[in-house]
């Protein structure tokens, strides 16, 4: 799901830079306040190249690609070319454990099964998913600094962690150029560092799951990341049924988040790293609206901004403390 980013004009003391590009199958957009008045388009560029050359899961030259096809082969080391495989392995690593399972880049088997990898043309009503199971879970790969391994048939995904990373890694690109006010957007990943001219907060905005070209809110954002999953852009129907391109790792069912399964529609989740916030809201996405609530109690670090539909179907949402301050619902 893409949150659509709105700016305010700013206070003409700095100058603002916008840069705009395209990566990642999608768009970018990117803020910042430099006083040296820099264009970094060509540097910003050849990162995300660099980037897709590690984690793309569409291009046949990428790190990713050679890792997974050598899932055919066995289970011979992968070395790893950047140290970017490795840090979000790291990270991947923290969220499946820290939700049981509920977010898993081991998941690739079941994406490609189910239409929603690199094979398309699929039936979704044939995958035989108790065979596909026994490849997916963290137990089937080990990793350290220089390298992964996985039995033969593993392979990984990080299309629900990668693009957040991303911004990241954007972000850390200008802050080391002496820049420390930005919003970076990838895709509707979004990461802000400090303020605009003024002193007022970046403001970005959570569309709206019924009305798409619309938005549910907007949010307003100091140093601060915020990503968004959703159920709605991406899915398959087949005889009246949904299947969700975010697929529950745990069971193997498409249909988690479908709206037949239950009423959520979006999570948002507010976190200090678009990495972080992008790999929990695949999570929270599949462990649902409750399960979600409860985690939370334990982590004052994460936000989140759900949208789901009542019994009337009318569009409903919750907030969690830290964050209602900061919404501004439409």
């Amino acid at each position: 799901m893409l949150p659509l980013v709105t700016m305010a004009a700013p206070v003409k003391d700095t100058a603002m830079i916008t840069i705009n590009g395209e990566a990642q199958g999608t768009t970018y957009h990117i803020r910042y306040f430099d006083v040296q008045k820099r264009n970094f388009k060509h540097s910003i560029d050849s990162i995300l190249v660099q980037f897709d050359k590690c984690l793309s899961l569409y291009r046949t030259d990428s790190e990713l690609s050679a890792f997974n096809r050598r899932a055919k082969h066995g289970n011979a080391p992968h070395m790893f070319r950047s140290q970017w495989f490795y840090e979000v392995l790291v990270k991947s690593k923290e969220i499946y454990e820290a939700t049981g399972g509920a977010f898993d880049p081991t998941i690739m088997p079941l994406s490609e099964a189910y239409g929603f990898g690199l094979k398309k043309n699929v039936d979704p009503e044939n995958v035989n998913v108790d065979s596909l199971l026994q490849f997916i879970g963290f137990k089937q790969i080990d990793f350290n600094q220089a390298e992964v391994k996985g039995r033969p048939g593993v392979k990984l995904d990080f299309n629900g962690i990668a693009q957040g990373y991303s911004v990241d890694i954007l972000g850390a690109f200008l802050k080391s150029r002496g820049i420390d006010r930005f919003m970076v957007e990838i895709g509707g990943e979004v990461l802000c560092s400090g303020t605009k001219n003024g002193g007022t907060a970046w403001v970005t905005g959570i569309e709206n799951p019924l009305k798409p070209a619309a938005l549910a809110a907007t949010v307003t954002l100091t140093d601060r990341a915020m990503t968004t999953a959703g159920n709605y852009h991406n899915h398959i129907i087949r005889n009246g049924i949904t299947y969700n391109h975010i697929i529950d790792p745990r069971s193997g069912d498409p249909r988690t988040g479908s709206m037949e399964q239950t009423p959520l529609l979006s999570v948002t989740v507010f976190a200090n790293d678009a990495m972080t916030a992008d790999g929990y809201d695949t999570a929270f996405f599949v462990m649902g609206p409750e399960a979600t609530k409860t985690f939370l109690k334990n982590r004052k670090d994460i936000d989140v901004y759900m949208l789901y539909t009542n019994e009337e179907g009318h569009l409903m949402s919750y907030a969690t403390d830290g964050i209602k301050e900061f919404i501004q619902e439409k």
